[in-house]
């Protein structure tokens, strides 16, 4: 059993929500997570028709045959459900009295705001971390502060480039990462099969389930570049209206992560296009067909997806602790002036760049000059994320961060 960050927010939350919502992809172990939990608890599954026609027989008077705490999954499936709960807790006036989960946000999260607005904390789950992985007892979100650098050093885990690419083949599915004999392509076969036919054929957005499909790839080949709808249009034969809509449908299916650049009124930004993340690398890399680390590795999209890799690290450090939206953005200028991230925190920017390799050199961070210049905003540490093994200070505010201190 790999433990999840993320339970220690759930433990955190019933001390002040009556529900708790974990919300997620398909297969990232939601339903694992609260079993593990919540073992003592009753639990229904509301993918099960038969649970299904017992609230709609029951209505007010389902909840009255369990016990509470319960936990109710795939509650996506059952909307009704909210309405019932609410009432419930409305009743009894207590914490932790239900706990859901649910992998359709896009039908689930619209329900849950107008029923149980004030008595629900939610929660985003996703694929394995790196830190789940290596079994790391370290739960801070990332920011490139001293203290957050030195106190991340006491629970790193060595690596080579090849585990770390290994990693990013592979992504971070439980099954996948469980299992090493598990074979990945036909894994994905599986997954997207499921996806398509469980939570994207009834909605009215999508009505070619093939064209569809083609889409994610078209998508998953652009991870970690700015999203560019006109191309994406051109691939798949559809129109920018609906490829915004498609968009929207990844993102609310948690499959991928839009970063969006970053602006205010002491430094504005020049574009509002976002940039594309895929939250698992190892369904980015089947998607775009790469057969082995080493193909991977060796091809031109070695870079895309290994600042793919890194962003998607970091989101998923702010979803453990309870963050559903990370203050993390990316600079452009109509001058192609970029710097990859910006951490926001307490009115102060933090500047990462992100590269590949094990060789650095300090003009990798030459793009930060243009935030200091800016005297009217407030610049932290900056980072250069890399394979290098050793922390080490660049020059005077800005250090090297091996991809372990993730």
């Amino acid at each position: 059993m790999i433990k999840r960050h993320i339970e220690k927010e759930i433990v955190n939350l019933k001390k002040m929500f009556s529900c708790i919502l974990i919300s997620g992809a398909r297969q990232v172990g939601k339903t694992t997570l609260l079993l593990e939990y919540g073992k003592k608890y009753d639990y229904i599954t509301f993918d099960d028709p038969f649970a299904k026609k017992q609230l709609k027989e029951s209505g007010i008077n389902y909840i009255d045959r369990f016990k509470l705490p319960i936990i109710f999954d795939e509650v996506q499936y059952a909307p009704d459900i909210f309405h019932y709960i609410k009432i419930k807790c409305d009743y009894l006036k207590k914490k932790g009295l239900f706990y859901m989960s649910g992998s359709q946000q896009f039908k689930m999260m619209e329900k849950v705001s107008e029923s149980l607005a004030g008595r629900v904390g939610i929660l985003n789950l996703s694929t394995l971390t790196n830190r789940e992985v290596n079994n790391e007892t370290f739960y801070d979100a990332f920011i490139p502060t001293e203290k957050y650098l030195k106190k991340r050093k006491e629970y790193i885990t060595k690596f080579t480039e090849k585990s770390v690419w290994d990693r990013i083949f592979r992504g971070g599915m439980p099954e996948l990462v469980a299992n090493k004999k598990f074979d990945k392509n036909k894994y994905f076969v599986s997954y997207l099969n499921t996806y398509l036919e469980r939570d994207v054929r009834d909605l009215k957005q999508v009505g070619d389930l093939n064209k569809f499909n083609n889409f994610i790839i078209s998508v998953a080949a652009r991870t970690g570049q700015l999203l560019n709808k006109k191309e994406i249009a051109r691939d798949v034969g559809i129109d920018e209206k609906t490829v915004s809509k498609w968009i929207n449908i990844l993102v609310a299916s948690n499959i991928i992560y839009l970063l969006y650049p970053y602006h205010n009124n002491k430094l504005k930004r020049m574009i509002k296009t976002p940039k594309i993340y895929f939250l698992d690398t190892g369904l980015c890399t089947y998607l775009t067909s790469f057969e082995t680390t080493k193909t991977l590795m060796n091809s031109s999209f070695a870079g895309h997806i290994f600042e793919t890799f890194v962003i998607s690290e970091i989101v998923k450090s702010y979803y453990n602790v309870g963050i559903l939206n990370p203050p993390i953005f990316f600079y452009r200028d109509k001058n192609m002036v970029e710097i990859d991230l910006l951490i926001v925190k307490d009115a102060t920017l933090y500047p990462v760049e992100i590269k590949k390799n094990t060789n650095f050199d300090i003009k990798d961070i030459k793009q930060f000059n243009i935030l200091k210049k800016n005297k009217t905003i407030k610049v932290g540490i900056g980072g250069l994320i890399c394979m290098n093994r050793d922390l080490l200070k660049l020059n005077d505010g800005n250090y090297v961060i091996p991809i372990n201190f993730l």
